[in-house]
């Protein structure tokens, strides 16, 4: 990278620059923001020889994907070859001279701001304002657009007195000699220019590496658009319920099937010809996950995965073989999501860890089994001290995932408990039900930790937590759906219940605490090989400080 250059730039030359399509707004700047007053406050200053702030263009020949249009109109492409400058700081300043000086119209949320209505006031002494938003309703005969002023024909400006008219020459002389202050970034990497650009705007959001890989992987010519891509992505999934995928787990599946690394700096230094290559079998891979994860492990939404990085292994996994795996291949991937999900693998170090888990995908697919660096604990006792209920917690999800694969029915007519996205995004979600209602064991004298407890939750219909259970005794309400249905004995054990061992008819909270929490921990042993390391002491999850309130 060479040391930035200053220069400066006319304000013809500027304007020469964007019509000709060499001046650019890549896409990762925000939307134009500034109201007409503020605008009019910058012209006031170039009028005056005020210092408006400097801009800063990075020169590349890069095709990076960039706003199609300024001001409200359509700018034409960069000349083939050419170097572009995009804009890293001054957009809001750079459209407001654009639109201003070209009498145009802009688009701002659900209102339109005409730009061709700023006028100048010859009869007012420079101290004051010269600028105007709109005509003034009295002595609009001292006033001109600020359009006509640069490019009136003979004919509007020769109705003026001849005082006025060598006031009007007098401003657009000074516009036009104006010399607006720029800072040149040549030959940056794109990562560096967009680091310029995020410590420029410091009160602003930085920009992910999404936004940066949008600009950069667009082409016209092959009509690719990532934003465009990931968006039609996102929609396939919406229909299966998986529409919550963040798009920084698509850019790490792109990245391990290119590099088997997916840090910040590997994505940034992806080649674009490579990330528009790759992307339909990347797409496919993530459809085939999300196929296998919703049939074979049954869960229903991407809500409910305990982390969705989860999906970025077994990507990597349907992009190496294009089919269902079987026999040990099955297993030893079962045992991978498990041992992930309930060991807080990604936690954190998301990305060095997804790294290493591919080259575990890899020995699976050998059939070997992988060794792994963390132990897991499935016993019933751990399950009793970590299960303390938190819609956040991975681990929390991965036993939310067992229940979900059980299929859980409604107690009340054994049909099936719709699971969605929509509800699971609630901490107080009513699907949630304390199976022993809350207010019912605080009257108990039982502990909040023990009430609200993985153990203690079931996923049931909103109508029938509402209507039906409220805070009964579970005698209560399980003695009258017993009545309306005829299979409760078989429904129940869809949530990991047995009514005649559990102590549901006495009431007995303890007894049902114990064998809930060990229900899970067999069937999570259905899931888990054991290997050495388990043997070891697993680690505790971290409590998180908002804990979830229901019903």
């Amino acid at each position: 990278m060479k040391l930035p250059e200053p220069l400066s730039r006319t304000f013809s030359s500027l304007m020469s620059d964007i019509e000709n399509g060499n001046i650019k707004i890549p896409q990762f700047q925000r939307d134009f923001v500034w109201s007409k007053d503020k605008s009019a406050k910058l012209l006031d200053s170039i009028i005056k020889g005020y210092p408006i702030g400097t801009f800063i263009f990075w020169k590349t020949k890069e095709e990076l994907r960039a706003l199609r249009n300024l001001g409200g109109l359509d700018l034409p492409k960069t000349p083939k070859g050419d170097f572009i400058n995009y804009v890293l700081d001054g957009q809001q300043r750079l459209t407001t001279l654009f639109a201003s000086l070209k009498g145009l119209k802009i688009q701002q949320e659900n209102r339109e701001e005409d730009y061709s209505d700023f006028h100048i006031d010859l009869d007012v002494d420079e101290s004051e304002t010269i600028v105007l938003t709109s005509k003034p309703e009295t002595n609009h005969h001292c006033t001109i657009k600020l359009h006509d002023l640069l490019y009136g024909k003979i004919k509007v400006l020769s109705a003026y007195p001849e005082k006025l008219q060598d006031k009007i020459q007098e401003y657009k002389d000074r516009i036009n000699a104006y010399q607006f202050s720029a800072i040149l970034i040549k030959e940056a990497p794109i990562d560096v220019a967009t680091e310029i650009f995020t410590r420029l705007n410091v009160g602003g959001k930085p920009l992910s590496v999404f936004e940066i890989m949008v600009a950069k992987t667009f082409d016209s010519k092959r009509n690719f658009d990532l934003a465009e891509k990931f968006d039609q992505l996102s929609t396939e999934l919406e229909s299966v319920d998986y529409g919550t995928l963040p798009a920084s787990v698509v850019l790490q599946t792109v990245s391990i099937l290119l590099v088997k690394e997916c840090r910040k700096k590997d994505i940034l230094k992806l080649p674009r010809k490579k990330v528009i290559d790759i992307w339909p079998a990347a797409e496919d891979a993530v459809k085939n996950t999300v196929e296998y994860f919703r049939n074979v492990y049954r869960i229903p939404v991407s809500q409910l995965l305990p982390y969705p990085n989860l999906v970025v292994p077994f990507a990597y996994y349907f992009y190496k073989k294009q089919h269902k795996p079987t026999g040990k291949t099955k297993e030893y991937l079962e045992d991978f999501f498990w041992r992930a999900a309930l060991g807080g693998r990604y936690s954190q170090s998301v990305e060095s860890r997804l790294a290493q888990d591919v080259r575990k995908i890899d020995a699976i697919i050998e059939e070997r089994i992988p060794k792994y660096e963390w132990a897991i604990d499935i016993s019933s006792e751990f399950v009793e001290t970590n299960g303390w209920f938190s819609v956040g917690r991975a681990y929390i999800k991965a036993l939310l995932c067992i229940l979900a694969y059980k299929e859980p029915k409604s107690f009340s007519d054994n049909s099936i408990v719709r699971i969605s996205n929509d509800w699971l995004k609630q901490a107080n979600s009513k699907n949630y039900h304390h199976f022993f209602p809350k207010a019912y064991l605080k009257k108990q004298g039982q502990e909040e930790e023990k009430i609200n407890h993985i153990a203690n939750i079931t996923i049931v219909d909103e109508f029938l937590n509402k209507r039906e259970i409220r805070a009964q005794a579970p005698s209560n309400y399980m003695k009258r759906f017993k009545k309306q249905n005829k299979d409760l004995d078989k429904c129940v054990q869809t949530h990991l219940i047995k009514l005649d061992t559990f102590g549901v008819f006495e009431n007995d909270y303890d007894k049902f605490f114990r064998k809930r929490c060990l229900s899970f921990s067999q069937e999570l042993k259905k899931r888990i090989l054991e290997q050495g390391i388990d043997r070891i002491k697993a680690p505790v999850e971290a409590k998180d400080t908002m804990k979830v309130e229901i019903e």
